[in-house]
């Protein structure tokens, strides 16, 4: 976390958000304690990738198709 502050103030990133990635999730519990304190976001991996490659829509489509039945082939 220190190594993460010194970036932050050295300008690392100046105008632009930090976000950290990981799959943690007391890591990431831990991360969204301090957001307000750091100014700096969390997400897990797989979400951030997904929001990436399958556009910003991502979830509430997962969960159309997956309400629509699209679970069972999944589990299957």
């Amino acid at each position: 976390m220190a190594e993460i502050e010194a970036r932050r103030r050295s300008g690392a990133g100046d105008g632009e958000a930090v976000k950290i990635l990981t799959s943690c999730p007391s890591c990431l519990q831990g991360l969204a304690r301090f957001a307000g304190d750091t100014g700096i976001d969390s997400d897990y991996i797989v979400v951030e990738m997904a929001r990436r490659l399958l556009g910003p829509d991502w979830l509430p489509e997962f969960v159309g198709k997956a309400n629509r039945g699209g679970i069972e082939r999944v589990l299957l």
